[in-house]
């Protein structure tokens, strides 16, 4: 039997499936998931309860009290009320032929006095067999439609789609996530954030789905910390000063650790910085995972372990464009920022080939990144062929750019890095990986010593012993 794709489809095929029994709790934008499985008719078999604790005093004496309604702890608290009740008062009569489930969202919807970026939690807690302990997906969505009523229905269609695929995908966690914009598009709904735990998802790894969601144009951008937790992008970045290295980090090499240490020590010295309020990112760009047209996904989980060692969240992205990642930063913040970048880069930041899809071209490109109080900080490149020392001082661009050049350079946009280790100038990732794989010695006084331990105890990145 096909799929269906149709959500009014999905809701009648989950209502006329006696063994799957739920409750649903929406906080925010009506209830417009359980509307779906009332309209498809049926509901009698799929909906033990519908409700929606929308005043605070109730929410409050219901869940308990919270300083955020919507979060992912008012979320886990909904949950684990409604679930809780539900097994609670229905396991008796009819526990050993159902599956239970409870499916909760609270979100801060657009409305006549809320304008600002709107968004919310969503939540499925499910048995996959009678009597089985259950297990959750949690996700966050950001809903981009201007009117209320669009931003509702796009909220009960990903609704539903979780529904069904946490009912009939959850062996196959990425078909979950593939089928959550189905009738969708990421121009209405956003899905930034998702987690799978529980029982049934005993080997997934949450910050492969991460990279799922980028892959597979859910979103943008995607952040997990050192540990592997997955975050909320907003809930990390918000009114943070944020400090971004990006990389392919294949592997992380000693001049990868001396161009952050380089740059946060010029950073922390801005006057608007607060170094207590400082975010360090590692980042990494779809572009700079591909190889071939194709994502390895256990090399991307080997750099991520390399990464790990350095103490700082990884941020996967899909933006090529400086521009698009400098937006989507300041989306949380208008405190500082600072890029971290070599030499290389900044001159290919001043081709103009790049900005062809741009109708301002070279210049829209810097208005977009440089409008708010954005640095990139720049590390000195050592010519292999000549042995010259190229810095952001005496970089040389096409001298029709040569005057927007030096009118960055005089107001601090861009800054060279100071007290660099020379030593490291002459390291490159594709060369060090070349040597690992091959064999050769040295290569492990190219990377920092919890690096070199790390790939040699689990043989990361093709590394031959």
């Amino acid at each position: 039997m096909n799929e269906p794709t149709d959500t009014h489809q999905k809701a009648i095929q989950i209502n006329l499936d006696p063994n799957k029994y739920g409750v649903f709790a929406e906080i925010g934008a009506g209830q417009e998931v359980a509307r779906w499985f009332f309209r498809a008719g049926g509901a009698s078999g799929t909906i033990a309860k519908s409700m929606s604790a929308y005043d605070m005093t109730v929410s409050d004496a219901i869940y308990g009290p919270t300083d955020r309604y919507v979060s992912r702890t008012r979320l886990r608290a909904m949950l684990d009320h409604e679930y809780s009740l539900l097994v609670e008062r229905l396991s008796e009569k009819r526990g050993a032929s159902t599956r239970f489930f409870a499916f909760a969202d609270t979100v801060a919807a657009r409305s006549y006095s809320r304008r600002e970026e709107t968004h919310g939690w969503m939540g499925m807690r499910f048995q996959t067999h009678a009597g089985a302990e259950p297990s959750d997906i949690l996700l966050h969505v950001i809903m981009w439609d201007r009117d209320p009523l669009q931003q509702q229905e796009a909220l009960g269609v990903l609704g539903v789609n979780l529904v069904y695929g946490a009912l009939h995908h959850f062996e196959r966690p990425e078909a979950v996530v593939n089928d959550l914009l189905d009738n969708l598009s990421i121009e209405r709904i956003e899905v930034d954030m998702i987690e799978f735990h529980g029982p049934a998802f005993q080997g997934v790894d949450n910050r492969l789905l991460a990279l799922q969601l980028v892959e597979k144009g859910l979103t943008n951008a995607a952040l997990f910390l050192p540990d592997g937790k997955l975050v909320q992008p907003g809930d990390m970045l918000y009114k943070k000063c944020v400090l971004v290295e990006r990389g392919s980090f294949r592997p992380v090499t000693r001049l990868t650790v001396d161009m952050l240490d380089c740059a946060k020590a010029q950073f922390i010295q801005e006057p608007n910085v607060n170094g207590a309020d400082l975010v360090v990112l590692m980042e990494m760009a779809l572009k700079n995972l591909s190889s071939e047209g194709r994502i390895d996904h256990q090399d991307f989980l080997d750099r991520v372990d390399l990464l790990r060692t350095l103490g700082h969240p990884v941020l996967i992205t899909n933006y090529g464009e400086f521009h698009r990642l400098a937006s989507y930063l300041f989306r949380f913040t208008k405190c500082p920022i600072g890029l971290v970048m070599g030499l290389p880069t900044l001159r290919e930041l001043f081709e103009e080939k790049y900005y062809a899809d741009l109708s301002g071209g070279i210049l829209e490109s810097f208005g977009r990144m440089f409008k708010s109080d954005l640095k990139l900080y720049v590390y000195p490149f050592k010519d292999p062929a000549t042995g010259s020392v190229i810095t952001a001082g005496n970089l040389r661009v096409a001298p029709h750019l040569r005057h927007l050049y030096m009118y960055l350079v005089e107001n601090h946009f861009i800054q060279g890095m100071r007290d660099v280790n020379e030593g490291g100038m002459g390291i490159y990732s594709r060369d060090v990986l070349k040597m690992l794989q091959a064999g050769e010695a040295g290569w492990e006084e190219k990377v920092p010593p919890q690096v070199a331990q790390l790939i040699k105890e689990r043989h990361l990145l093709g590394y031959k012993g």
